[in-house]
């Protein structure tokens, strides 16, 4: 066990704590890094985590934090951006247990659910019965109720549907004594009732009365203006002023919706009831295109008076950002030309002639008043595709490689609508002094932008300017009656500034209520009040030199290995389900654990690296666990939106422990198959034979690690190379030429395949030349062994460069070979080959897609195809080449919205049940349901056999697909 992390908590506190709760109490090493920072500029290792399991366990938990005086620090996904979720405490992670939707009610619209439900889980399950819940964050795959509720989150169409606060019914909470209580409506009796209770309940009902009958002026005159729809900023006392005790046309007094905006620091919730509200019938969204920023803010003024329901900013800088992501590139289509600055426009109305009535009046509106360039009106697929680009901005943005970063600092400010072009005017003016330059984008429709400076959090004197412009922009927003956090919160970035916003007697009230609430004070402490400096614990130490490690991989497009893992920012988009869609990640879509994310990956990677001893990165086994999970699917590579590459870090990481360490035998074996590859075909029957044998298996197991549930790929009696000898190759004459790359797996296990792709482009007029190659390294790149990967990179260059010079493309059959040549070798082969190693990428493609690239479509119905496709190929070239393929060919193709299939190369047959857990996600379920008659098509040779093993079925290679198309 490990020793106590703190030395205010003992090890048998701990031990007595965790015998007590029916989740898990964890604090290792490994899961104090991994919680140790949220997606804010802060890091501070905490306790521990604990995952409770239910309310019993939060009612545990706090009786316990209480009675030792210990800080809990409660966490939902953990993408605050001001810091909520860090603290020396205990972590109280619900996004592993409590997640359920405990009661749907229709027709009264409303749903009780516990904390840890995603939000769009949630609507998944609402959407049959026409119900939605309104609030809708960028974050909304992976965000929770619970962390929804700890900053009163809001969204893109808070225009239309307010903020969380304004959804929420009642609530369950757990107080700071470890009582529980509901609270919901209540009119003046009721809140005399409760107050007289002899209970924290009571003290705390008759306390926030007190409070605000007390300083009612000063609470109308310090809380930002009307106008200003989002507010965030310190204790809501002024909603509970806008309430019918108070004021007669106001809400009910409720402290469930008090309590929304809180950050945790009054009470931990523990489940609540939602109001509902119906989806939209129909959508329509107008993309303006500005040449200034100023142009789309006045824009904006005029476009809200037209009932939009949201009105979103993307200024230049996020737009350029989409450039550097795979995923994102792939949505840029509806973009015209370069422009400064533009506004997505949405209407929600009953009708589609409603929808087109008034998005063409805006754009009148917008063309009267000499606004914009281009007004474009976006169908359904582009609509999509425009919010994807959105909701990845803040990702896009702090993935931004270098030091210099588009900060939080101030970008949560929020004005009146009608003040925004003259605030953002006046905010410019300040950057100007300060000779920063800023990202502007988000939600134009409220008067709240994300504004972003750039600064080098690294260097002291940006920290100081970060500082310094934190308090003039402060000073402005005063001025304008706004607001610091419009649904981002305080936490401990602008926790530092309330009492300068809201002045010194609010400060001293609410900080009486938070003694009211939280008298031993264990309530996530030092958020909103008595707060720690806005420098203190900075994930990054300023002005201290950190030399980078010596690489196998070069990281020359981040600087070094070190800004590469910095590129993870902790928004936590890898925290995704299944049902989600996508990739990654697919180890934890099947384990709901931190540790399996890129997110937390790339935080135990970062805490080793800037740790005292940096060399202890590579022997720490925390990071080993961390990653020895992680299948290499390269789904964070498109789809963080910081582009992640984690399968490039953990075979660096393998390598360099290896170098230190010894490599296993197990890595060594299924890292260099090729020699036993030779071998065992030599004597196919009896290999084949032999891995499924008792014995066979048994050794396996013991050696490798393969687990005797699987069986291993039968070995051809030809391989392709054999075969390919005694045949005669058509088109010698041709002009057109391709080079088949032969991979080992297709040249062992399925030569076949390799036999089709040649009759096919032999049938399009092609020369088809066979070069002598070694194989692409990809099991070496898996496994570790870097050396080996290198040496075969370099010799693959040397051979296929003289093609590519000339033009003739490189095809290959296997995904995962061939995208090796694409992806890894200019990363890995030596500096003077780097740009022969990129020329080669340029002319990589996969078999069936360069096919596809040749022919005309087909009239004659070949069948319905269900296709899997293969990670690494939807991450770097995307499926659509090989959807295109089969529909040229006659196919009625259905794309399978299956992430990883958990095979993965060898990690299947090592980690068979997680394996299996992966594929039943998504792609089993899938293959099952398809009819009989049907085809299901995997470009992976992996895939394919995971496929069988999970569902009985044969999946084909799509070249077999189109072989039976064009050939026969």
């Amino acid at each position: 066990m490990p020793t106590s992390p703190n030395p205010k908590v003992s090890m048998s506190e701990l031990s007595q704590l965790e015998a007590q709760l029916q989740g898990e109490l964890l604090w290792d090493p490994l899961h104090r890094m991994l919680y140790a920072t949220d997606a804010s500029l802060y890091a501070e290792e905490p306790i521990g985590v604990a995952y409770p399991a239910n309310t019993q366990d939060l009612v545990t938990l706090v009786k316990w934090a209480a009675q030792l005086k210990v800080p809990l620090i409660p966490r939902a996904a953990g993408t605050s951006l001001a810091g909520q979720c860090v603290g020396n405490g205990l972590v109280v992670d619900i996004s592993k247990h409590m997640t359920a939707i405990l009661e749907l009610d229709v027709e009264n619209r409303r749903v009780r659910v516990q904390p840890g439900v995603i939000l769009d889980e949630l609507n998944r399950t609402l959407a049959p019965h026409g119900l939605m819940f309104g609030p809708d964050t960028s974050t909304s795959n992976r965000c929770m109720i619970g962390g929804m509720m700890g900053n009163n989150s809001c969204g893109s169409h808070s225009i239309r549907y307010g903020t969380t606060l304004d959804h929420v019914l009642s609530a369950q909470f757990v107080l700071s004594d470890g009582s529980l209580v509901v609270w919901g409506d209540q009119d003046a009796q009721a809140q005399r009732a409760s107050a007289a209770a002899d209970s924290l309940e009571g003290r705390i009902q008759t306390q926030l009365h007190a409070a605000v009958s007390n300083h009612l002026d000063e609470i109308r005159a310090r809380f930002p203006k009307p106008e200003v729809l989002r507010r965030n900023m310190g204790y809501p006392l002024d909603f509970l002023a806008s309430t019918k005790l108070f004021s007669e046309a106001g809400q009910p007094w409720n402290l469930a919706r008090f309590l929304c905006g809180t950050e945790g620091t009054l009470a931990l919730t523990a489940e609540a009831t939602l109001n509902l509200v119906p989806t939209p019938k129909f959508k329509g969204l107008v993309a303006s295109h500005f040449d200034a920023l100023d142009e789309a803010l006045r824009a904006a003024v005029i476009a809200v008076d037209h009932e939009p329901a949201a009105v979103e900013l993307l200024d230049r800088r996020v737009l350029e950002a989409t450039r550097d992501n795979i995923e994102q590139e792939r949505n840029r289509g509806w973009l015209v030309g370069d422009p400064e600055a533009v506004l997505l426009i949405e209407f929600y109305r009953d009708s589609p002639q409603a929808i087109t009535r008034d998005s063409e009046a805006l754009v009148k509106a917008l063309e009267k008043s000499g606004l914009g360039t281009a007004h474009l009106h976006l169908d359904a697929k582009e609509m999509l595709k425009a919010w994807a680009l959105r909701k990845a901005g803040l990702g896009l943005l702090m993935g931004i490689r270098g030091d210099l970063k588009p900060v939080t600092i101030v970008e949560d400010t929020a004005v009146a609508v009608a003040d925004l072009p003259e605030y953002i005017r006046r905010f410019a003016k300040i950057l100007e002094k300060h000779d920063t330059k800023c990202v502007y984008y988000a939600h134009a429709s409220v008067g709240l932008l994300h504004l972003r400076p750039e600064l080098n959090p690294k260097k002291r004197q940006d920290v100081e300017k970060m500082k310094r412009i934190a308090r003039e922009v402060a000073e402005l927003v005063r001025e304008f009656r706004g607001t610091l956090s419009g649904e981002h919160g305080d936490g401990r970035l602008r926790s530092p500034l309330i009492e300068m916003m809201l002045g010194t007697e609010i400060t001293k009230v609410m900080q009486q209520l938070k003694d009211c609430f939280d008298p031993a004070g264990i309530l996530n402490p030092k958020k909103i009040l008595d707060p720690l400096p806005m420098d203190a614990d900075l994930r990054f130490l300023p002005d201290r030199r950190v030399d980078a490690p010596r690489t196998f991989f070069s990281y020359s497009e981040d600087g070094d290995l070190l800004r590469a893992v910095e590129r993870c920012n902790g928004a936590g988009a890898c925290r995704k389900l299944a049902t989600a869609g996508g990739t990654m990640c697919p180890s934890y879509m099947a384990t709901r654990d931190e540790k399996h994310t890129t997110r937390g990956r790339s935080n135990v990677f970062r805490s080793l690296l800037l740790g005292e001893d940096p060399n202890r990165t590579w022997t720490s086994d925390a990071l080993d666990q961390a990653l020895e999970l992680c299948l290499a699917c390269k789904g964070c590579k498109s789809e963080c939106p910081a582009s992640v590459d984690m399968a490039k870090l953990k075979s660096e990481f393998l390598q360099q422990r290896f170098d230190r360490l010894g490599t296993p035998l197990a890595n060594r074996g299924l890292g260099s198959p090729e020699l036993g590859y030779e071998w065992a075909q030599r004597f196919g029957r009896l290999s084949n034979w032999g891995t499924r044998t008792w014995l066979g298996r048994k050794l396996l197991s013991a050696a490798f690690g393969v687990d005797p549930r699987r069986d291993l790929p039968n070995f051809a009696r030809r391989t392709l190379r054999q075969q390919l000898a005694s045949r005669t190759f058509q088109n010698l004459e041709s002009d057109k030429e391709v080079v088949l790359f032969v991979d080992l797996f297709t040249d062992y296990n399925e030569p076949e395949l390799g036999l089709m792709a040649l009759e096919v482009l032999e049938l399009l007029g092609y020369h088809v030349l066979v070069v002598e190659h070694p194989t692409a390294g990809r099991p070496q790149l898996s496994k570790g062994l870097l050396r080996e990967a290198r040496q075969i990179a370099q010799e693959n260059v040397e051979i296929f460069y003289p093609f590519a010079a000339r033009g003739v493309p490189i095809v290959g059959i296997e995904p995962s070979e061939i995208l090796t040549l694409l992806d890894e070798y200019p990363d890995l082969v030596a500096k003077d080959l780097k740009e022969r190693a990129q020329t080669v990428a340029k002319h990589v493609a996969l078999v069936d897609a360069f096919v596809g690239s040749l022919l005309q479509h087909s009239n004659e119905k070949k069948g319905r195809v269900h296709l899997h496709g293969h990670c690494h190929q939807k991450t770097l070239v995307g499926n659509a080449p090989v959807v295109e393929a089969l529909t040229r060919a006659g196919y009625e193709v259905v794309s399978i919205p299956s992430g990883c299939c958990g095979m993965a190369g060898s990690f299947g047959f090592q980690h068979h049940d997680l394996s299996m857990e992966i594929g039943e996600l998504v792609l089993f379920p899938a293959v099952r349901m398809s009819a009989a008659q049907d085809f299901v098509a995997a470009p992976g040779t992996s895939c394919r056999h995971q496929i069988k093993d999970g569902t009985g079925r044969m999946a084909l290679h799509p070249i077999e697909l189109l072989h039976r198309a064009l050939v026969g």
